[in-house]
């Protein structure tokens, strides 16, 4: 039987807890219980799949990114650290992001085939955006995606 990612973040919850990683258990009983409320959230109880279950993974990081960088600028560096570092247990789940010359590379690429395909102007980012997002999937947020694109459209 293969193992799924929800089950791998179970093994590894209870291989924290037995090496009294606080940290690591916290985070990733947050993460497990994120999953739960997800497979709940519905009509009916469902399993998710591996890909929803990344969905929700990276739904966490962020948000454990955007507590960092909040907590730094209102001057809490301890509990930002701690953000961080719970960013870095849920990085490890998460494909190996793209480098910035890497997500250029995929954006110059689209961007050329929708200007092919005859967008111009605003409608352009959309055009882009739909032909990088399918490419670069888990490997590079959204927003930073989007910065690529308008930096490369308006060069």
């Amino acid at each position: 039987m293969t193992t799924t990612l929800k089950s791998k973040l179970q093994d590894d919850l209870n291989a924290a807890i037995k090496e009294r990683n606080e940290l690591r258990s916290s985070t990733l009983r947050l993460t497990l219980s994120a999953i739960t409320n997800e497979e709940v959230a519905g009509k009916q109880k469902r399993e998710l799949s591996d890909d929803e279950v990344l969905k929700v993974i990276t739904r966490e990081a962020k948000k454990r990114r955007e507590a960092a960088d909040a907590f730094a600028k209102g001057g809490r560096a301890e509990s930002a650290e701690r953000e961080k570092a719970e960013g870095e247990v849920l990085a490890e789940y998460l494909p190996q992001q793209l480098s910035d010359d890497d997500l250029d590379a995929i954006v110059a690429q689209a961007v050329a085939e929708a200007r092919a395909a005859g967008a111009e102007g605003p409608r352009a980012m959309g055009a882009v955006m739909k032909i990088v997002n399918p490419k670069v999937a888990g490997q590079a947020e959204g927003g930073r995606v989007a910065a690529a694109v308008k930096k490369l459209l308006q060069g």
